[in-house]
């Protein structure tokens, strides 16, 4: 079953390396607090040490955690949340030292995933995020677990306890997989049927609370889950929509992007991920009041990357221009001239995005001139929404049309005209 503890409540100190490796520990620190907060986690401070890499056996250096220790006795926190992974041993030692509970990122992520998940394949997801993070680390308990007995050259129960819980743990993630890929397996289905109808799809993509679910819900007029919460959404939510030129398509809203998102994250959401290296076009939404912006947008393109989907086509949006000054807007809209700048809460800019949408989505596309019988004309606005009708002409008991659409719908159209 799927983990779920309860951190509400605890009082915390986040911990750091500032290694000069070109990522701004105190951006990544805060993004971490923003973490905290989402579980209800109190931040009570930050712990940084400046040095080239973690120490194996402390994270920070030994001295360091020491002083932590007094730290956490005077502002009465019980829990110590590193910023990164921590490997087995740099856990326990912490906590011997500290005497607090020992969380890392991945763990808060996994966390907040395991809290906001809620169909059946999201918790199938979670569960088998966080057996894929267990596993490597229940190694680091075999000394612990041999103190329980054995003699030289035997087994004691401590190790076999291990082997016993290493098994459990690769029988459970297989039978998790298997799930998984049935799951695959109808979306597969679901997605050829989807190619098949010919309705383009489009992906909302970006960094986590860059207001995706809020842009499909003012879009599509639908109601969508909407929280100003981190990791909100985890099961992509499709919606049909409506553009100006009378052409439907599919908006799908998706899990949020984040750095250092976890190896066993991308994993396991992996079929869910993948939907979006399968749209026509990928809306990259971005929080243009965000001054880490630059960094975000280069996470999101690097999740891109890991999922396959860096070929697809893009285009940039920026979201939440209602809190922004006029200056930021004319920055970005230099250094950024082919965006589309929005505020979905306040419904800003959304015609410009639905007529870039139209461009993208269907200029490659060929017009054809139609004489049909005026008792065939329902055959044309039955594919009312895989193609476009330019212009119409009524003439006793024929009409003049011009179609705009894909050539193999064009060519459908045409061939039931004419049938008898």
């Amino acid at each position: 079953m799927m983990e779920k503890n309860d951190l509400s409540g605890r009082k915390a100190i986040l911990i750091g390396i500032d290694s000069d490796d070109h990522v701004c520990v105190d951006e990544s620190l805060e993004e971490l607090e923003n973490l905290c907060e989402t579980l209800d986690i109190e931040v009570l401070d930050w712990v940084v040490q400046k040095r080239k890499k973690t120490d194996p056996r402390y994270y920070l250096g030994k001295g360091k955690i020491e002083k932590l220790k007094n730290l956490k006795e005077l502002m009465k926190a019980d829990l110590i949340v590193a910023d990164g992974e921590l490997n087995p041993i740099q856990a326990r030692n912490i906590e011997d030292i500290t005497g607090a509970k020992v969380l890392d990122r991945t763990q808060i992520i996994l966390e907040i995933f395991a809290h906001h998940a809620t169909s059946e394949e999201g918790k199938i997801q979670v569960e088998m995020a966080q057996l894929e993070y267990k596993l490597p680390r229940i190694v680091g308990k075999g000394e612990e677990l041999s103190r329980l007995g054995g003699g030289i050259g035997t087994r004691g129960p401590g190790e076999q306890l291990l082997e016993q819980e290493r098994r459990r743990i690769k029988d459970r993630i297989s039978v998790l997989r298997k799930k998984l890929e049935e799951i695959k397996v109808e979306r597969d289905v679901q997605r050829k049927r989807r190619l098949k109808s010919g309705i383009p799809h489009v992906s909302i993509a970006g960094y986590t609370n860059a207001g995706k679910s809020t842009l499909l819900k003012v879009l599509t007029d639908t109601e969508v889950l909407i929280a100003d919460k981190l990791f909100a959404t985890l099961e992509p939510t499709t919606r049909r929509l409506k553009l100006p030129n009378g052409r439907v398509i599919l908006i799908s809203d998706t899990v949020g992007f984040i750095r250092k998102l976890p190896h066993s994250i991308v994993a396991a959401f992996h079929a869910t991920l993948e939907e979006i290296a399968f749209s026509d076009l990928i809306l990259v939404l971005v929080d243009a009041s965000d001054v880490h912006m630059e960094n975000k947008l280069k996470a999101c393109y690097d999740v891109l990357r890991e999922i396959k989907a860096d070929n697809i086509k893009k285009m940039l949006v920026f979201n939440k221009i209602d809190m922004c000054t006029r200056d930021r807007i004319e920055k970005l809209s230099l250094e950024y001239s082919d965006a589309v700048f929005i505020s979905a809460l306040k419904k800003e800019g959304l015609n410009t995005l639905m007529k870039r949408l139209e461009r993208e989505l269907f200029s490659g596309e060929e017009k054809r001139k139609f004489i049909i019988p005026i008792s065939k004309v329902g055959i044309v606005y039955s594919y009312r929404e895989n193609l476009e009708i330019i212009d119409e002409k009524y003439n006793s008991d024929i009409v003049e049309m011009i179609l705009k659409g894909k050539k193999e719908v064009l060519d459908t159209v045409e061939s039931r005209v004419k049938g008898p």
